[in-house]
This record gives C-alpha cells, structure tokens and sequence, in this order.
C-alpha cells in the first residue's frame, strides 16, 4: 500500500506490517538522509474517512511526527536531517510490543531510523497536523487544506444550527417561539457525527 523513497536510493516496498493499522520502514544510514519520499502505491486507497500519519524515530528519541497522507494527498516529501525536536514527541506507536526499534547507536555514521506509518481518522490527523512547528518537518508535509480559524468555524457551525432549525418553520417554529431542547440535541448528534467521520468540510460547502 505504502512505498518510501530517499533521495539517491532505490525504492523501498519493504514494508515491516506491526498490527493492522501501524506500519514501519527502516532506514539505514539515516545520518545521510536529507529528504524522503513517503507515498500511496495505488493499488489499496483508504477506507473513507481515513488517512494515516507519517512518524520518524531516532534512536534512543522516541517517534516523532512528521506530517500525513490521505486519498486526497496521496504523498508528501519530509526533510529529516536535523528536524527531530524532543517537543513534538507522538504516542502513535505507544504499546506495540511487536514493533522493535534500534538502539541509540554509537557513531552516527551507521544509525538506523524507522519511519512509522499509523493508519487513523483524518478527525483525529487533522489536529495532530496543525500543532505541528512549520520549522520543525518538511515543507511538504501540511494537511491538504488549511484549517479554518476559530472564528469562522464558529460562524458555519451557527449558520448550520440556524439552517437545520429553519427546516422546521413549516410545523410552526418560528422565531419567537421556544426551540425544544430534544431539537437541540438531534441536531448536536447529527453534527457531531458528521465532524468525526469526516471533519468539517461539509461546513464550507454549505456557505453560499
């Protein structure tokens, strides 16, 4: 599903699978990586509503993120040499006993990193994306549209309520009279859903 290309090597589709959701390439000699390459082979797109993170880990500092990719972005170019910061630690490969990872070795002339693949909802990537430094990873590794400020999300997450209650005018609410709270909640439900299984692009295509 995955494939992984380091600037001056060949391509590698030695994919190591850990459990059905994470996967792993080693890369030897990292201390001479400047750029790889991560990206969809074509042949197995995500399920809908899924995308995966993209992980480096050093030895001896833990996995770091590094960005994404998803049907939408199908592959992303991250800079590794010198980005790997102790602040943007990630827990995605917390708890996979199977997965076994190099030791801090002794000469950085012979270090071997892993790269990590963790398969996740894109509700769940899309804010991993955004606290990411743009200082600390590759310029290409941005989610595939920016994220709209808090303001504006505000606005289309009203506009939305105000749409949805409109649609019951015809049963006699209007606007001096009281909403029932079970409204409310089915309303709240309904977005709620949609937001975690497909984040909250609906909210754009519904300002006109």
């Amino acid at each position: 599903m995955f494939g992984c290309l380091v600037a001056g090597r060949l391509l590698q589709t030695n994919l190591q699978q850990i459990d059905e959701t994470h996967a792993v390439f080693e890369l030897s000699n990292a201390s001479t990586i400047n750029h790889v390459c991560v990206f969809l082979l074509g042949n197995v797109p995500f399920p809908e509503g899924y995308g995966a993170t993209v992980h480096l880990h050093w030895p001896g500092r833990g996995f770091q993120l590094l960005g994404m990719l998803s049907n939408d972005k199908p592959s992303a170019i991250f800079r590794l040499r010198a980005s790997f910061t102790y602040s943007t630690t990630t827990r995605a490969f917390e708890g996979q006993g199977s997965l076994t990872v190099p030791s801090e070795a002794a000469s950085n002339t012979d270090v071997t990193a892993v790269l990590g693949i963790s398969i996740e909802p894109l509700s769940q990537i899309y804010p991993q994306i955004s606290s990411i430094h743009p200082n600390s990873a590759g310029s290409s590794n941005s989610i595939h549209r920016p994220l709209p400020n808090a303001a504006l999300l505000a606005e289309r997450i009203v506009r939305h309520l105000l749409n949805y209650l409109s649609s019951f005018a015809a049963s006699g609410l209007g606007p001096d009279v009281a909403v029932p709270i079970s409204i409310i909640e089915k309303w709240y439900v309904t977005f709620t859903n949609k937001v975690k299984n497909g984040g909250t692009e609906f909210l754009e295509r519904e300002v006109e």
